[in-house]
Formats: C-alpha cells, structure tokens, sequence
C-alpha cells in the first residue's frame, strides 16, 4: 500500500500510526514506570496506595480510568485539592497515566464499619433513599463496592469513612457552591445525589463502604 503513496503521505501516515500507539499506551499506562514516577506520593499516600491517615484517600485499586481523571483534574485546576498543591503540575497525561496504572494495581487493604451506622448505610448504599430520590450507590459501585472500572467509576470498599464523608460533604456543597467538588462530570450524579442526603446518612454510608472487601 505505501507503494502507490507520495512520501508525504507516508510521512503523515506514519506519524498518525505513532499517535494512536502513544494514546493507546497512555490510556493504559505502564505500571512499572508509574512505580518509579509515584516516589513522591508514598509518603501520604503509602508505598503501594493504602494510606494510614484517613485525611489521605487509598489509592490501591481505585481503576486507572478514574485515578488518571483525577489527577488529570488536579493537575489542571478542575479539582483543587490543597494537599496535592504542586505535585502533578508538571507531569504528563502518561506520567499520571503510569501513576494510575500502578496503584491501580496494588491492593486495597479493608476498613471496618461502625456497629450503630450499618443498617442505615447499608440502606442507602443498596436501596437509596426513595422520597428523596437518592439513587442506590450500588448502582454505580456495585453492590460489592468494587466499582466499574470501565465507566470511570471507582472501587470504594475498604476506603476511609472520613474520607468518603468528607468528600460526599464536598460534592453536597458543590452542588450551590463552586468552593465546592464539582469534578464529577455534567450530569452531576454526585452533586445531586449527595445534595439530598443529611449528614447522618451521609456518615453512615461512608462507615458501610469502609466496611466493604475488596476484592483482590
């Protein structure tokens, strides 16, 4: 075929093929390289993305997909988060693509839930909250917590109550306040959902995901 081609044509065909190699590459992301690439992150987040301190999410297993949008959003100001001030300002969509695919790697370590919150949060993640219109989280996250990689959707079980609360908190308040987390997308699914939900509920289904295995 590249016979019958002028050698412009060529040229510009070759690198359309270079293109599509590093967009796939990028897309999926190189967890070796990503091991190297994420030296600064062990020390909030831990060597393989389970962190000690829940005021520091875990990253182990979250899906590539959802962890390269987030950094992407950090990185690019769609997301401010205070604590990550500078740290990916100057990687590439592959560095954070590489990033992404080693903690998505790892393992998440399991959480436990509060006795007094399961019933409730078990409630709202698997049923919702009907005269509220609060969709069941389960939906999304599966009822097994472990998420829908291929949709973005992360993988909760097993994550920090405080953290998930604090972040449905964020969502809540960036339905009617851009101070607020108003990353998740046009539909505002989040934003929504954590709008009509108090802060009991809120509470106890972070307590209930935590609780939740993930799985290996």
């Amino acid at each position: 075929m590249f016979q019958r081609l002028s050698q412009k044509t060529q040229s510009l065909l070759f690198m359309a093929l270079l293109s599509m190699g590093a967009a796939v590459n990028a897309s999926s992301g190189d967890a070796d390289a990503g091991q190297v690439k994420a030296a600064t992150c062990v020390g909030c987040h831990g060597v393989d993305g389970n962190s000690a301190l829940p005021a520091f999410p875990k990253l182990a297993g979250l899906g590539h997909k959802y962890l390269l949008k987030q950094m992407q959003d950090i990185r690019d100001g769609r997301r401010p988060v205070a604590l990550m001030a500078g740290q990916v300002d100057n990687m590439t969509d592959e560095d954070l693509s590489d990033i992404a695919a080693f903690y998505d790697a790892q393992e998440r370590s399991g959480g436990m839930s509060d006795p007094d919150k399961v019933a409730l949060g078990r409630k709202v993640y698997l049923a919702g909250i009907a005269d509220r219109q609060v969709p069941a989280c389960s939906g999304c996250h599966s009822p097994t917590g472990n998420g829908n990689s291929l949709a973005g959707y992360p993988s909760l079980g097993g994550q920090h109550a405080e953290y998930i609360a604090s972040q449905l908190k964020m969502f809540r308040k960036g339905y009617e306040d851009p101070a607020g987390r108003t990353n998740g997308g046009g539909a505002k699914i989040m934003r929504t959902t954590a709008f009509r939900m108090s802060d009991m509920e809120i509470e106890a289904v972070a307590s209930y995901i935590a609780g939740l295995q993930p799985n290996p």
